[in-house]
């Protein structure tokens, strides 16, 4: 929980931190420019879902509060409200180079302790999050930030037939992961980046 609940926090301020160096000051004058937690979490999807998640044995699916961004600040809106929802990812591939350089320093000093088992393990834990928080949100399905992306980089006409699936996008999403379709596309990019940093 706290690994997630940090990995959503981090990925939040970097799309309030991009909107910001873009020209909409709507997240920082909204206290959403900050690494403090409290101004990110959603109760619902921060900590009710994965806690239900980590009982049940259910699938986790989390999310924290959206940063707000407002186009109309944007200096070219399309490309910079891409740029903004890439931020997100890029931050969790981010963090997780840096827990896997932690890692394969502190494994060495692994000494079987309580302790040494903790740091690893939560080491371990920040590369495994994060790297699924990049992937899963990099899915070219709106309102996740790989749609956002995929509407800067579109024609107007494809990116508007994008913004129309914007409403069934979690439904989408549910059918994709009952239906098997999601863990087929988003594990075997996971576990390729995996080897990379592991």
């Amino acid at each position: 929980m706290l690994v997630l609940v940090v990995s959503l926090t981090v990925h939040e301020a970097a799309h309030a931190w991009s909107a910001f160096r873009l020209g909409d000051p709507t997240a920082a004058l909204l206290g959403r420019l900050s690494l403090n937690p409290a101004v990110h979490v959603d109760v619902i999807g921060t900590l009710v879902f994965p806690m239900v998640a980590l009982m049940t044995g259910f699938p986790l699916i989390g999310w924290a509060k959206p940063v707000p961004v407002d186009m109309r600040n944007l200096r070219t809106p399309r490309r910079d409200f891409a740029l903004i929802a890439l931020a997100g990812p890029v931050s969790n591939i981010g963090m997780a180079i840096l827990a896997a350089v932690a890692f394969t320093v502190v494994r060495p000093m692994i000494d079987g302790s309580a302790a040494a088992t903790l740091v690893a393990t939560a080491l371990l834990l920040g590369v495994l999050v994060n790297v699924l928080l990049a992937v899963f949100n990099m899915l070219p399905v709106p309102p996740l930030d790989g749609g956002n992306v995929l509407m800067g980089v579109l024609p107007d006409g494809a990116a508007a037939l994008v913004n129309r699936m914007r409403p069934f996008g979690f439904i989408l999403l549910y059918l994709m992961m009952f239906s098997g379709v999601l863990s087929a596309i988003i594990l075997p990019v996971r576990n390729i980046v995996l080897s990379w940093l592991l």
